[in-house]
């Protein structure tokens, strides 16, 4: 099942951003933020494809969500204007942002090409 974050577990787990001004990932994994609303109909949309994904590659990637209505700070910093909104963290370099509800095939060619991690066999 994807975790969600709250600002606490967001500077523990993705990026500490009162202690650091660029981009540095406290993760030891490629990671995948899904932030949402729970009114949002896409939203609800991507949230079964997403614990399937969870599960697919368990270990591998780790799967976050955060709620734009409960964590206004977070997505203000993201810039969250529609959702949902899908950041692709990488272990290395910077993250990548997509918006919208995407099918299963897209997160899956996102984690090979961005996240650097192929589809478990």
């Amino acid at each position: 099942m994807p975790e969600f974050l709250t600002k606490d577990t967001f500077k523990e787990k993705i990026f500490n951003f009162e202690e650091n001004k660029d981009w540095k990932f406290e993760g030891d994994k490629p990671a995948l933020i899904d932030f949402y609303a729970d009114w949002c109909q896409p939203c609800k949309m991507v949230a079964p494809i997403l614990e399937e994904l969870a599960e697919e590659y368990q270990g591998k990637i780790d799967i976050y969500k955060i709620d734009t209505e409960d964590q206004r700070e977070l997505a203000a910093m993201f810039g969250i204007q529609s959702i949902p909104s899908l950041l692709f963290i990488p272990v290395d370099g910077q993250p990548q942002m997509a918006a919208g509800a995407l099918p299963k095939e897209t997160f899956k060619k996102a984690f090979a090409d961005v996240l650097k991690v192929e589809e478990p066999a």
